[in-house]
């Protein structure tokens, strides 16, 4: 396993995430979704922290950070949409920053989080869906065990067009 950590999001982590972010906007932007100017002005940034936080809180969401042994912020996993009763799942959502890409770093991510989804969060079943053209991101599910359970078309609105995304599931216990 890649010398990493998680942990979970803390009013604290602000400044460094923002710069961060900022850092890897352009490639963000390129592989995933647009998140719009008004994310990167820094007062609105702060405000969507405090609400991911106080969602970690009721225990709607946990937004962990992937550092390595100096602390420092190589990308972002998230469980996301968390539903408990029948379904007890959550979605999982990850970014590493682009210097960071290809380094086994997502891979070690994803399985740490699942050992929190399971242990920690007491979850029953992960759900993740990718590009059809990120392969790296559907190889990194695969390594973690997730299976391949479709293709769902014009499934996502992303830069004026509606995109396919490619849907993988895992049950925890």
């Amino acid at each position: 396993m890649s010398d990493i950590i998680i942990k979970l999001l803390e009013e604290s982590d602000e400044q460094e995430l923002f710069t961060f972010e900022l850092k890897n906007r352009a490639f963000f932007e390129r592989v995933g979704f647009p998140r719009g100017d008004n994310y990167y002005e820094l007062n609105n940034f702060n405000t969507i922290i405090k609400k991911s936080i106080e969602d970690q809180e009721k225990g709607l969401a946990y937004m962990y950070l992937i550092k390595n042994h100096t602390g420092m912020i190589l990308g972002r996993i998230n469980l996301l949409s968390i539903e408990r009763g029948i379904f007890n799942k959550a979605e999982l959502g990850y970014r590493m920053g682009e210097e960071h890409q290809g380094k086994g770093y997502a891979t070690s991510a994803v399985k740490l989080v699942l050992d929190e989804a399971a242990n920690k969060h007491k979850l029953h079943r992960i759900e993740a869906g990718t590009s059809p053209n990120n392969i790296g991101s559907q190889i990194v599910l695969i390594k973690n065990n997730f299976q391949f359970i479709g293709r769902f078309n014009k499934y996502i609105y992303k830069n004026g067009e509606w995109c396919d995304s490619i849907y993988f599931e895992r049950v925890l216990d």
